[in-house]
């Protein structure tokens, strides 16, 4: 296992782990895997990494899914290189923990990690886990790092919301790709991400 890298030293913890910049916190706690979509979109806006909320260097990782590099765009902020290997150690998605996606959201009211039930609360408008219902209860994805230069780093938008960041687009030299956890694509998926791969090498 990594040990917390020194740009996270600031950082909060919650039961010993890192607490990422672009966590909600929800009723005093860390909800670990749902991004606070303020604090994302800062992070995108900013060129922020999405643990340790420092500027991003030369270069930076991306977090791909299959799904992800058919749109073109990753939907997360980026990382830095020092923050990626602590990340991939301890998120049970990217170290393979965790088998499939959750079937609803989790957001903490307390350490059990119970959903919210205060119908007043604003934590939904928060979130940006907009692709829960079509994920909910699938098996998890296959998790890869992509190393960009952050000279090509681009934001992408939606386009009913172009003012505001949906992701960091994937159209762009990448410098190394790295398999942070595999999973079973159906032929579709393999389909596209062969597709994907022969435009992307020029083939």
């Amino acid at each position: 296992m990594h040990a917390i890298p020194q740009r996270c030293a600031h950082r909060p913890l919650s039961g010993g782990l890192v607490v990422p910049y672009v966590t909600l916190i929800h009723d005093g706690h860390a909800a670990f895997g749902v991004l606070d979509a303020d604090k994302a979109i800062n992070a995108f806006r900013r060129r922020l990494c999405q643990i340790c909320e420092h500027r991003l260097d030369e270069r930076c990782f991306l977090l791909v899914r299959p799904a992800d590099a058919v749109k073109g765009c990753s939907p997360e902020p980026a990382l830095h290189p020092e923050c990626l290997p602590y990340t991939a150690d301890h998120c049970p998605m990217l170290n393979g923990t965790v088998t499939h996606y959750r079937r609803s959201p989790v957001l903490a009211s307390h350490p059990a990690g119970r959903p919210c039930s205060d119908s007043s609360c604003l934590c939904l408008s928060r979130t940006t886990d907009e692709g829960q219902a079509a994920r909910s209860g699938s098996p998890a994805d296959r998790y890869e790092a992509w190393l960009i230069h952050t000279r090509n780093y681009r934001l992408v938008s939606l386009p009913e919301r172009p003012d505001v960041p949906s992701g960091i687009s994937l159209d762009v030299p990448v410098l190394r790709r790295r398999v942070l956890r595999t999973a079973t694509l159906t032929p579709d998926q393999q389909h596209l991400m062969d597709l994907f791969n022969c435009l992307m090498n020029g083939a």
